[in-house]
């Protein structure tokens, strides 16, 4: 790996270059700084669905695992 690292690092340079240097990596940049206020709030939203259907998934495992308990084992 140490032979490649001074390439990969040359190569990762020069497109952060290209990116800052172009318009349209300009124009990249700027709009990834004023979504960025966004971010907290969308995180946020995704989390609360997350946290609903982990919910949902909790119970329904508990209602599977109270009719597998009713069952009578059949041998």
């Amino acid at each position: 790996m140490k032979k490649w690292f001074l390439p990969l690092t040359v190569l990762g340079l020069g497109g952060i270059g290209a990116l800052v240097l172009s318009e349209r990596g300009r124009k990249a940049i700027f709009w990834a700084l004023e979504k960025i206020d966004e971010a907290p709030e969308r995180i946020s939203e995704w989390n609360d669905s997350a946290q609903r259907e982990l919910e949902r998934i909790q119970m329904n495992l508990n209602r599977l695992a109270e009719v597998l308990e009713a069952r009578p084992v059949q041998q």
